[in-house]
C-alpha cells in the first residue's frame, strides 16, 4: 500500500513538474514577444531586400503581432518541454565533466529549437510578412499565404530557421548555464531569478552578434517571392547573394536591432521563465 501511495505521488511530482515547465515557458514567451515586437519589426525591416524605409520605416510597428500572440505560448512552452526533458535524459544536471555538461546542453537546446520550429516557423511567416507589407493585417496575410502557397507555405523558411536558432542555442544556452553556475558557485546559494536575468541577456548578446548572417537569411528566404531564386535557393546560395550584392553590411543589416532584441530578449525570456517556475514552485505540494 505504501508503495503505491509513493508511486502516485512520484506522478503527481512529474505531471506538476510538466505542468510548471508548460506554464512558465508560455509565460515567458508571450512576455518577451509582446513587449520587444517593435524592436522586432524594425529588425525584420531592415533585414528585408527593400529596406527600412520602403518596408514601412517606423509606422505600425505593430503590425503582426496577432500572429505572435497566439504562437508565442505554445511555441516556447514547446521548447522549454523538449529542452528541459533532454537534459533529465542526458544527466546534464548531474556531475559529470564541464565538457559533458557543456555538450549537453547543446543537444538539449537544438532538441527544443527543433520541436518549437513545428510551431514558430508558420507564426514567423505571417509575423514577417505582416511586418513589411503596409496595410496588411496578420488574418490577411495568413489568407493570402495559404492562397498562393498552401500550408506548405507556412514552413517555407523551417530550415533555414533551424539553421539559424541551433547555432544561436547552442551559444546561449551552455553560456546562460554556465554564467548562472558561476554565480551559484560565487553566492553559495542557486541563483536568483535576477541573476538568471542578467546571465541571459549576456549569452543573448553574444549569441545575436555571431549569427546575425544566420538570421539574414532567414527573414530574406521567408519573405521572397515565390518563383525567385531566394524562395528555392539553398542557404549557401542566399548568403554567397548577400555577400556578392551587399557586402559585409548586408550579411549584418539589422545588428543593432538585434543585438538590443536579443539581450533584452534574453533576459526577459529566460529571467520570467525561472522567475515562473520559482512562483509555481512555492505552491506545489
Amino acid at each position: 500500500m505504501d508503495d503505491l501511495k509513493c508511486s502516485a505521488a512520484v506522478g503527481q511530482n512529474h505531471k506538476g513538474y510538466f505542468k510548471d515547465i508548460l506554464v512558465a515557458g508560455g509565460v515567458a514567451g508571450t512576455a518577451v514577444d509582446a513587449m520587444l515586437f517593435p524592436l522586432d519589426t524594425i529588425k525584420t525591416r531592415l533585414q528585408s531586400e527593400v529596406g527600412l524605409k520602403s518596408s514601412g520605416g517606423f509606422k505600425g510597428l505593430y503590425a503582426g503581432l496577432l500572429s505572435v500572440l497566439l504562437g508565442s505560448a505554445p511555441s516556447a512552452a514547446l521548447f522549454f518541454l523538449a529542452y528541459e526533458t533532454s537534459k533529465t535524459i542526458l544527466g546534464s544536471d548531474g556531475n559529470g565533466s564541464y565538457l559533458y555538461q557543456t555538450s549537453s546542453h547543446m543537444v538539449a537546446a537544438s532538441v527544443g529549437d527543433v520541436t518549437s520550429c513545428l510551431i514558430r516557423v508558420p507564426m514567423e511567416i505571417v509575423k514577417q510578412r505582416t511586418q513589411v507589407l503596409k496595410a496588411a493585417s496578420s488574418h490577411s496575410t495568413f489568407l493570402m499565404t495559404y492562397q498562393e502557397q498552401g500550408l506548405r507555405g507556412f514552413y517555407k523558411g523551417y530550415f533555414s530557421t533551424i539553421a539559424r536558432e541551433i547555432p544561436f542555442s547552442v551559444i546561449q544556452f551552455p553560456l546562460w548555464e554556465f554564467l548562472k553556475h558561476k554565480c551559484s558557485e560565487r553566492s553559495g546559494e542557486p541563483s536568483t531569478p535576477g541573476q538568471s536575468s542578467l546571465c541571459a541577456g549576456v549569452a543573448g548578446g553574444i549569441s545575436a552578434a555571431l549569427t546575425t548572417p544566420l538570421d539574414v537569411v532567414k527573414t530574406r528566404v521567408m519573405l521572397a517571392q515565390t518563383g525567385t531564386k531566394e524562395a528555392y535557393g539553398t542557404i549557401v546560395f542566399v548568403l554567397q547573394s548577400l555577400l556578392r550584392d551587399e557586402g559585409m553590411a548586408g550579411l549584418f543589416a539589422g545588428l543593432v536591432p538585434r543585438l538590443w532584441l536579443m539581450s533584452l530578449g534574453g533576459a526577459i525570456f529566460l529571467g520570467a521563465y525561472d522567475k515562473t517556475k520559482l512562483i509555481l514552485s512555492s505552491y506545489t505540494i
